[in-house]
């Protein structure tokens, strides 16, 4: 792998981190400051703004009406600032633009400023309108009947014009107070980030809207003490307790604070240096946190970043506390002192993604850690960015079911009446016919495909011909009602239960988050996917359960667990460098048939070893497809979609260009066969610094002729030195930068099986017949090529007993 990609991945890591290497004295490449409707120059927190008859090269109808008030903004409103700004205003009551040119491609600030007032025959408060920006809607019919407010986006500009387009609706007019059109570090906004579900998004083309911008402390700093220009309004109004003593202690000590020039980007010295404290005393029973609550739009999913700064001087030692997005834990035990490299006073900045699916809430709280003997927490700042949706929008609901048409609205009520009675005749019908069918022996087979139903109906989706459907209260019998002493597993999806059914064939019982929009997607994907192939190297679907909006995925249950588990776990037995290249030989086997094995290959898109499991014979079967995508047409090279995987596995081009290919998946896979040799996480932030990223560290050892020094020290005598340099080598192929570099999961495959020839012929370590030995015997299941997926034998893939899970289903009993 090249210099150049290892460092791109230490970049991306320290993205999250925030720290850019940026000076504190930005200065911007595009600075539009625009006074609209004003006649002369007005400074404002030490910045020009200019009257917009200087930018009438820039407007494509100049002839708007300027409109001016005596009126100033309250002197209690943070926006008193700007007060010069809102006196004036132009009006338009056709389209308009402003066309700006563009010096810098990259992230800019667009800021608008509205402050409606009577002027003649205008009232700004009637005023309805547009605005759009590089295909972006910013406002959608917007309208603002008092007060003062200033929109801030930040896009991504791709060419060299930026065009802001306004829009009056029909008998109607717009305005616009003042505007910025204004560059900033591309860094400030990172690539990806992780959801509070530790699912990876990619921000690169996203458009964000600031939603709310706080200083806590309770102090407001003005844009004039921010090199980006900020306002960060005071957190107090957002407290969710009154009595201070418990939701928190206003705290200052500027003097503590070690700022660097890469950290005035993020935010200013001001911001880290105060903060809320939680207002409890130490006490190492309290249990209590510091909450503060903030409106968003549902819907939508939100950039949240935290800015933290250890600023007291606690006599009981370091901060050590959890950090919380409403119900979800986006950050336990974070040690402030570790995440800083023990610098005292250095900012610490942590980006994470939630959804507000069906709440206009969002509750930010930071508490005490278990883990710790005291109750202590803190935070500085507190930033809330809107991110534009698939339709490009940031002013839109995600279902328009609020038309004004009323006649559209009755049509749609008919309709979907119509449509309903419709579906539940059709659903009778299907059930009446399963019924008789299950009562001669035969397996439910469901032929009319019925809709993916959410919102408290019943989710009935039917893949293909062949119905999976169990019901919630065998899965409840059986996972005795989701007892947490079953648990086997977490993700960003949701819990993993091992579970017992009636003929007692063991499952693994995997149960979705409620009220996750990125869940109901990986449910729909999952199942689509595990239906459609049988293969002894994937994990089997069993069935799955949409009842009362549950989703529920029931699959073979893997007795060893995760290979992840078998290679951190102090309490598991150490696998031997022979189980690892099996285990590696059948994963590859799994990934070589789903990018081969159908007319369209299947990109896993999140291959790692937490996703690899072992049955009892430490067989490897691939699982997890709740982000497989299904590859190009055959005229194409390659899928463009939204960045989503696994820190420290994802691919860089993919990261980068957003071209998904079955590459993408080599290159992952090539990162678990590095983790698998030298049994250490892929990134370990406990290490030193040379050592956190697993695949810098590797590469720096073999370009010194280190190999035996990266080596698990488990099995370092057991590895025969041939055997080891064709496994580094093939492992090096995948990591290379450019995927077309990379080989293909076969050429992986045959390898891997080269390498375990070179370590010896002697029996399996398990004691059973290998895993590569088997699949040579059944080398054609990854080889055929036809329309669809080869279902094979069921015992000789799936490697189950498929007349169990099938007898199962039609149980009289578990209707």
């Amino acid at each position: 792998m090249g210099a150049s990609n290892l460092h791109f991945l230490i970049w991306v890591l320290c993205a999250l981190c925030l720290r850019s290497s940026l000076s504190s004295g930005f200065s911007p490449d595009d600075n539009f400051l625009i006074d609209c409707g004003s006649t002369s120059n007005i400074t404002v927190g030490g910045r020009l703004f200019q009257p917009d008859r200087f930018f009438s090269d820039n407007l494509s109808n100049p002839n708007g009406k300027f409109v001016s008030t005596a009126s100033k903004v309250s002197s209690s409103s943070p926006l008193f600032l700007f007060s010069h700004l809102f006196q004036t205003a132009k009006v338009f009551e056709t389209t308009f633009e402003y066309n700006f040119k563009i010096k810098k491609q990259g992230r800019h600030w667009i800021r608008l400023y509205f402050y409606p007032f009577v002027y003649e025959n205008f009232n700004l408060s009637l005023a309805k309108f547009s605005v759009s920006a590089q295909n972006i809607t910013l406002l959608k019919e917007f309208q603002i009947e008092s007060g003062s407010i200033i929109k801030e986006y930040s896009l991504n500009v791709t060419s060299s014009n930026l065009v802001l387009t306004f829009t009056p609706m029909v008998n109607s007019f717009a305005f616009i107070n003042a505007l910025e059109v204004v560059s900033v570090p591309n860094e400030l906004i990172p690539l990806v980030v992780p959801t509070v579900e530790k699912i990876v998004e990619s921000l690169g083309n996203r458009a964000l809207e600031t939603v709310a911008r706080v200083n806590m402390g309770n102090e407001t700093v003005p844009p004039s003490n921010d090199t980006l220009s900020r306002l960060w309004v005071a957190d107090g109004p957002f407290l969710m307790h009154n009595n201070q003593a418990v939701a928190g202690r206003f705290v200052s000590n500027l003097t503590r604070v070690n700022m660097t020039t890469d950290s005035e980007i993020m935010a200013p010295r001001s911001v880290y240096g105060t903060a809320t404290q939680l207002g409890a005393e130490p006490d190492a029973n309290a249990n209590i946190n510091v909450s503060w609550s903030f409106d968003v739009d549902p819907g939508y999913e939100y950039l949240i970043r935290f800015h933290f700064c250890d600023i007291l001087d606690l006599s009981f030692g370091s901060l050590f506390f959890n950090v919380f997005v409403n119900s979800w834990m986006v950050k336990d035990h974070l040690d402030l002192n570790n995440v800083t490299s023990g610098i005292i006073g250095a900012p610490y900045v942590l980006d994470t993604i939630a959804s507000s699916i069906d709440s206009s809430k969002f509750k930010i709280s930071v508490g005490p850690s278990s883990f710790h003997e005291y109750s202590a927490a803190i935070l500085n700042g507190l930033e809330i960015m809107k991110i534009s949706d698939s339709r490009g929008s940031l002013d839109e609901p995600p279902f328009d079911i609020h038309s004004k048409n009323s006649s559209n609205v009755k049509v749609g009520l008919i309709a979907g009446l119509v449509a309903g009675l419709v579906a539940a005749i059709l659903v009778t019908l299907v059930v009446v016919l399963c019924r008789r069918r299950r009562k001669a022996g035969l397996v439910g087979y469901l032929k009319e495909e019925e809709n993916f139903g959410v919102n408290g109906r019943e989710s009935n989706y039917v893949i293909g011909s062949v119905g999976y459907k169990y019901p919630l209260a065998a899965i409840l019998e059986a996972t005795d009602h989701f007892s947490e002493s079953l648990v086997i597993g977490h993700g960003g999806f949701g819990k993993v239960f091992k579970g017992m059914l009636r003929d007692n064939t063991e499952v693994a019982v995997k149960r979705g988050a409620s009220k996750s929009q990125q869940g109901l997607a990986e449910f729909r994907t999952e199942i689509e996917m595990l239906s459609q192939f049988r293969h002894r190297h994937l994990v089997s679907l069993i069935g799955y359960c949409g009842e009362q909006n549950e989703m529920i995925i029931i699959y073979e249950y893997m007795e060893k667990g995760s290979l992840k588990d078998h290679l951190y776990s102090s309490e598991l037995p150490s696998l031997s460098w022979k189980q690892r290249l099996e285990i590696c030989i059948g994963s590859a086997r799994g990934l070589h048939y789903l990018h081969t094995g159908s007319t369209k290959a299947i990109i896993h898109r999140d291959v790692k070893t937490a996703n690899i499991l072992l049955d009892q014979n430490y067989m490897a079967k691939v699982a997890d497809f709740g982000l497989s995508k299904t590859g190009p047409e055959f005229d194409k090279t390659h899928v463009s979609t939204a960045v989503k995987g696994s820190f420290g596995y994802l691919d860089p081009e993919y990261l980068t260009t957003q071209q998904l290919t079955e590459k993408s998946d080599v290159y992952s896979f090539g990162v678990v066969m590095f983790e698998v040799l030298c049994g250490r996480p892929v990134i370990d932030p406990s290490l030193p610094r040379e050592k956190v990223n697993l695949i810098e560290w590797v590469m720096k050892r073999k370009d010194r002729d280190e190999l035996e020094a990266i080596v698990d020290a488990c099995i370092v005598k057991q590895i025969k030195l041939d055997s080891l340099k064709k496994y580094v080598e093939t492992a090096e192929k995948c990591l290379a930068e450019c995927g077309m570099d990379r080989p293909t999961m076969g050429n992986v495959l045959w390898n891997l099986e080269c390498a375990l020839q070179l370590q010896g012929d002697e029996k399996s370590s398990h004691g059973k017949e290998s895993s590569s030995q088997a699949d040579l015997s059944n080398h054609w299941e990854a080889s055929v090529s036809t329309t669809q997926f080869s279902t094979g034998s069921a015992v000789d893939i799936a490697g189950i007993s498929m007349s169990k899970v099938f007898a199962q289903m039609v149980r009289e009993d578990m209707r």
